[in-house]
């Protein structure tokens, strides 16, 4: 297979012609001789789109150097990632998302980089919870590789942990999120049902019942990330026990091994290959009174706390997704030639770069803002919403004009550009479509509710 996209190279162009001699014809033949004469095929020199992956490589895409905002201690545990990311991610993202597969090994890769407890103050780091704004670069560097990547872990550390922390006892958080946040224990977040997505607040079909010490779910779920393989899954259902007033909404800790509970890989996606999303089919799923997340209100305004925790990390995503975008369409500028110079001198070329940039930078600074004012005690839903919409917004622009830079090349999985083009339209839909939250932040700001049911 050939090398990923994102290595770090610099192209030997001492063969190049003289400027006078590059807009001739190339000889019509199969191959070209080299000095010893051997012959090499005309493909293999072409430009290619790649990323700068040192660790203490340049940031191309922080214009603003917002990378500025972060400690030492911060950044030195940022280039430990960015080392990982090079050496362990990058070179294998391109062939498992060709082959709709996750790559197992970066389960224990990411367990010994210490990340996952992070937000929770439960690493070797610190005990303390890991500021907003540093736990946003994490996100936005994973994804500057790979976007399922930060999927996976997005909804390991910040979904499904995020549920026991914000919802569960104290004995809950003791007993489920160390071995999660060491990645012994990988985590899953149920919400989405097959005819419930945006309205599933009041719509949730998934039902759990109270039957002696313990509880009986019945239901399905759907687009479940880390579904296949997750060994918890936090499944939220409406209480129908008797007495219940059916409105009443409950988050569940439940084991992957436990009777009644099958998942279902859902094939044929077209973006975020490599996350591991399933159908989800509980059938007299039994689990004991101690599995259910007691230290929250018991309504669906639960699992929207989760959900507004998690909603900033979404605009991260998406501006990662934006920097490896304009990363990969600027390198290949600097370097394709068209009528005898590289495009990169070009107008039209330029004027996408910089739009490119300029949202990327942009939404850069709304994430960073967002993450500032929550680490503050401040911050609100509206908030992180408009973070969310616009960074989507933005990204879905970048993602196609750096497919547009790259041209026809632009759709081949192995020069990169194409799967960041792909993986954005799940982006832009998950953690809240740009409809929904575009009406969370028209009526903070106009005070009318445009919700209709």
């Amino acid at each position: 297979m050939a090398a990923a996209p994102t290595e770090s190279r610099t192209p030997d162009r001492s063969d190049a012609p003289p400027e006078a001699d590059r807009s001739a014809p190339a000889p019509e033949q199969a191959g070209v001789s080299d000095h010893a004469g051997a012959t090499t095929s005309p493909f293999e020199d072409l430009p290619r789109p790649h990323l700068a992956l040192e660790p203490d490589g340049p940031h191309l895409a922080d214009f603003y150097s917002y990378l500025d905002l972060l400690t030492e201690p911060e950044r030195e545990h940022l280039r430990r990632l960015r080392a990982y990311l090079a050496s362990d991610v990058a070179p294998v993202v391109d062939e498992a998302w060709a082959n709709d597969a996750f790559p197992d090994q970066l389960i224990q890769g990411f367990a010994g980089l210490d990340l996952a407890g992070l937000p929770y103050g439960l690493s070797g780091w610190s005990d303390e919870p890991a500021r907003r704004v540093f736990m946003g670069f994490v996100h936005a560097e994973i994804a500057r590789i790979d976007a399922s990547t930060n999927s996976f872990f997005g909804v390991h550390s910040g979904l499904a942990m995020g549920s026991i922390d914000a919802c569960g006892t104290p004995e809950q958080r003791e007993r489920w999120l160390p071995p999660m946040a060491r990645m012994e224990t990988i985590g899953a977040f149920g919400l989405t049902e097959p005819h419930g997505g945006s309205d599933v607040a009041g719509g949730m079909e998934t039902t759990a019942r109270r039957e002696g010490d313990g509880w009986v779910i019945d239901g399905h779920k759907r687009w479940i990330g880390n579904g296949t393989f997750a060994d918890v899954i936090v499944i939220w259902a409406r209480d129908v026990s008797e007495g219940a007033d059916g409105k009443a909404v409950r988050g569940f800790v439940v084991p992957r091994e436990t009777e009644g509970l099958t998942t279902a890989k859902i094939e044929g996606k077209t973006s975020l290959r490599i996350t591991q999303n399933a159908d989800i089919t509980l059938d007299g799923v039994r689990v004991p009174d101690e599995n259910r997340l007691s230290g929250g209100k018991g309504t669906f305004a639960d699992a929207g706390a989760v959900l507004r925790r998690t909603r900033g990390n979404a605009s991260w995503a998406c501006t990662g997704v934006q920097m490896a975008s304009y990363e990969l369409a600027l390198s290949y500028a600097q370097e394709r030639e068209q009528f005898g110079r590289p495009i990169a001198g070009f107008q039209m070329i330029q004027d996408a770069l910089v739009q490119m940039l300029g949202n990327t930078t942009a939404s850069l600074g709304m994430a960073a803002r967002n993450a500032q004012l929550i680490d503050d005690g401040g911050g609100s839903d509206a908030h992180s919403a408009l973070a969310k919409q616009f960074c989507a917004d933005r990204m879905r622009e970048t993602v196609a004009l750096g497919r547009q830079v790259v041209g026809g090349n632009g759709i081949i999985v192995g020069n990169g550009i194409a799967r960041y083009f792909a993986d954005a339209e799940a982006l832009y839909s998950y953690e809240g479509t740009r409809e929904m939250n575009t009406l969370i932040v028209g009526k903070a700001v106009t005070g009318h509710s445009a919700f209709v049911r």
